[in-house]
């Protein structure tokens, strides 16, 4: 039976309640500058905050928000009913919420008050937290496991807040939720902090920028790994993307910025940063196609060399200050993700010469990331990545191939559906340019027709191959099972198997109906099944039981 929402609420909550009253939010809310006004007793005792009627809590303040077709202020009766103590409101739903018989806190904008109310209650910006926030368009759910090992390593208690997991001190949080919302978020800094967590690393996508649901959060450091094309189906255009970015690197949110400058969106970042600002370079100078001199502090990575799957590298400072590392993880863009990880970290107040220490003794930059760039077989070469855009497919897929240069490329992989529709050529494009055998099948289709993305995407490979007279193949394979077992029936011992797109995801989603479908399940039996030896599952990478 799933859990209810009352239930999936409690799991972010701290073991103690907190206590304040709604004299003492407004007073604190003023004096933070904002408008608010209380209609009702003030000395009514808030315990809680929920954005959801139906998860509302005994003794919560339940957060009215105007919704795209109705007003949360709609179902203030509902949430007296569940034990709200007060309601939250605006203007328009002023009035509803007088009616539910409860007192009203009234700003002008829930959705942007939300967050520094919680943070009120929870006490989850006081100091004593860390709090290290990396978004970008790629690369964020690594670099997040990358600080928390590096920081583990160091000695510290650590809390996970990402789009695997959620962990506390090395405890799973149980979540029901993809994206949570503000003041589950700040509750769960506030049960975090109660568990002996010392610095929190955590993934911050632009939906979350853009729908307030870090708001009234201040993160310590702000780390930047890249922008390329994604989430247009939300934004609209590269502009509006980069600018929901961006909002993350202003000074009233984050004390620091890491910002990766190996593209022009990176520079653009760096240029508009009012934080204490590093930039980190992880390409070649040459490669990066610009010599501008960028503002803050300038790390770079330099001395690359492939090592096994992974890379050693080294990160130099604008002082000569020099870290030896090393990531186990293969790619390139696994050395910018564990560079970007460890001047967070450092920039986050640790000395240099601890980093050194924990990298020579442990070396925490080689661990299982579920889903992302995951070796299944050695011989063939099997690997999974999450990699569900045209620039992570590249990226990909020329990591690959980096540790077996010789070999042929075969990547499987799909298109979402009800998302941005326009990259699906291009990834069809990009995935004929770098691969030597493309087979496209579904990944989440959503409520869309399965078909139709598939031809999308087969179509930009068809293109590509035949006006740049590519010597690759395509062809389209489904169920995305079956496109798995062909994979492996073609290839030979010498060969690399890349399935891409769905990463740790364990159910695919059609027309509503989640079915089990787990990439490093299919792929291991597939190779079990074809003879060949894949790898145990990796400790720490957890794979679903659900496809047998």
């Amino acid at each position: 039976m799933p859990p209810t929402p009352q239930d999936a609420e409690r799991a972010f909550r701290p073991e103690q309640a907190p206590r304040l009253s709604l004299n003492e939010l407004v007073s604190r809310l003023t004096e933070r500058g904002m408008s608010v006004r209380l209609e009702g007793d003030g000395d009514t005792v808030i315990h809680g905050v929920s954005l959801d009627s139906r998860a509302v809590l005994a003794g919560d303040l339940y957060a009215a928000v105007p919704g795209a077709h109705s007003h949360g202020a709609d179902y203030c009766v509902g949430a007296s009913s569940s034990g709200a103590s007060a309601i939250l409101a605006d203007e328009t739903g002023e009035g509803r919420a007088v009616a539910a018989g409860l007192p009203v806190v009234v700003v002008e904008s829930v959705r942007s008050a939300v967050g520094p109310v919680a943070a009120i209650l929870y006490g989850s910006d006081e100091p004593g937290l860390g709090l290290l926030g990396v978004t970008g368009t790629n690369g964020k759910t690594t670099t997040t496991y990358f600080i928390t090992s590096l920081l583990r390593a160091l000695g510290q208690r650590t809390g996970l807040i990402g789009t695997i997991e959620i962990l506390a001190d090395g405890t799973q949080i149980p979540s029901v939720l993809t994206t949570p919302e503000a003041p589950q978020l700040h509750a769960l800094l506030a049960r975090m902090r109660g568990a002996g967590v010392d610095t929190v690393a955590m993934e911050v996508s632009s939906h979350s920028i853009d729908y307030e649901r870090v708001g009234g959060m201040a993160f310590g450091v702000a780390g930047f790994t890249n922008l390329t094309q994604d989430h247009l189906d939300l934004h609209g255009s590269m502009e509006a993307y980069f600018e929901a970015k961006a909002r993350l690197f202003t000074a009233e949110r984050s004390a620091r910025a890491v910002i990766t400058v190996d593209d022009e969106w990176g520079r653009r970042m760096a240029r508009s940063t009012s934080a204490d600002l590093f930039t980190l370079r992880t390409i070649p100078r040459d490669e990066v196609g610009s010599e501008e001199e960028l503002p803050g502090s300038s790390w770079s990575v330099q001395g690359i060399a492939q090592q096994g799957l992974g890379h050693e590298f080294e990160l130099h400072g604008p002082q000569g200050e020099r870290l030896r590392a090393h990531t186990g993880l293969p790619g390139l863009f696994n050395v910018s993700n564990a560079a970007l990880a460890l001047l967070m970290v450092h920039v986050s107040g640790t000395p240099l010469k601890d980093l050194q220490r924990v990298l020579d003794a442990s070396d925490p930059l080689t661990i299982a990331v579920p889903g992302r760039m995951q070796v299944v077989c050695d011989s063939p070469a099997a690997v999974v990545d999450f990699a569900h855009n045209s620039d992570a497919l590249e990226r990909a897929i020329e990591g690959v191939r980096g540790q077996h240069p010789d070999s042929r490329v075969i990547v499987v992989f799909g298109a979402t559906g009800d998302r941005d529709s326009t990259k699906r050529p291009t990834m069809g494009a990009v995935a004929a340019r770098h691969a030597d055998v493309v087979i496209i099948t579904d990944d989440d289709p959503h409520n869309e027709e399965a078909g139709g993305i598939r031809r999308d995407v087969l179509n930009g490979a068809l293109e590509a191959i035949e006006a740049e007279g590519l010597g690759s193949q395509a062809a389209e394979i489904f169920p995305r099972a079956d496109a798995i077992v062909a994979a492996v029936a073609m290839a030979r011992a010498g060969d690399t198997i890349l399935v891409a797109g769905r990463g740790h995801e364990v159910w695919q989603e059609v027309n509503g109906v989640n079915v089990a479908l787990d990439d490093r399940v299919e792929l291991r039996q597939a190779l079990e099944a074809a003879g060949y030896s894949p790898r145990p599952a990796e400790p720490g990478a957890t794979e679903s039981a659900a496809n047998g």
